[in-house]
């Protein structure tokens, strides 16, 4: 089974008809119905891999200052103690000294699984990022979770292909202006190698892509792209299924791995 990184943005991405919201709505009618899906998400901080083990997960309004329908919202698919201990398993036996955490969907979970399975009828398990880890951890970790996928798990990565919210808020940007050359030189690097299967230089990005550090001041939100790329194997190609921008600086691509 093909990987998936999305861009979620920011929690009222479910409200507006957006270029990248539409684009979410039309992937979910292609991924089929997955045995689970395993969801990599940015909004997951931990020091260890952690997987969510609840049965019945609650909700979890992790942000302030946007819609108040929002906290209405309520994503209802079960959890899956056995798929979250078939990924423990993988993992322990890579070394990597997973836990577990009775914890419920945050926002890079449901914003889009709510547009990508609004039936709510496929488990989920959340898997947390370790962001003093790097990237090349990650990848290590994605690929320690490749018989997953190869198992009928959707592995999807949750985060966003840039993330500078500094730029965000002090920059004046409105919702349609144009992204600025750093943050367009950062894309198109990031498509290139990915398309390339440049794993070498990927999980050294911070040093050799052109304004690494600008796009992502901190990495957890790039993070679980790496863990999408490793669980489609050794020697992973993506491509880019979607681009576009919100707000100038946060791009909203997705990518596919194979």
């Amino acid at each position: 089974m093909s990987t998936l990184f999305v861009s979620h943005g920011a929690p009222n991405l479910i409200l507006h008809n957006t270029e990248a919201k539409l684009f979410l709505e039309s992937l979910g009618k292609e991924i089929g119905k997955p045995r689970a899906i395993l969801m990599v998400t940015a909004h997951f901080e931990a020091s260890r891999p952690t997987l969510s083990n609840g049965a019945h997960p609650p909700m979890i309004y992790d942000f302030g200052g946007f819609e108040p329908e929002l906290r209405d919202v309520k994503y209802r698919a079960p959890g899956s103690p056995e798929v979250a201990q078939e990924a423990f398993d993988l993992l322990d036996k890579a070394g990597l000294t997973p836990a577990f955490a009775d914890r419920g969907y945050d926002h890079g979970t449901w914003v889009p699984l709510v547009l990508l399975r609004p039936e709510a009828d496929i488990p989920v398990v959340q898997l947390s990022v370790e962001p003093n880890k790097g990237a090349a951890y990650h990848f290590k970790l994605g690929q320690a979770l490749k018989p997953l996928a190869d198992s009928g798990v959707l592995i999807i990565g949750s985060g966003a292909a840039t993330h500078n919210l500094h730029e965000f808020f002090q920059g004046n940007y409105r919702p349609d202006s144009p992204a600025p050359d750093w943050v367009k030189s950062f894309g198109e690097w990031l498509d290139q190698r990915i398309e390339a299967g440049d794993t070498e230089a990927l999980v050294d990005y911070r040093k050799v892509a052109p304004n690494a550090v600008k796009n992502h001041p901190s990495e957890e939100h790039l993070l679980p792209l790496f863990v999408a790329m490793g669980a489609a194997g050794d020697h992973p190609h993506g491509k880019r299924i979607h681009t576009s921008q919100e707000y100038g600086v946060l791009m909203m691509d997705c990518y596919r791995f194979s």
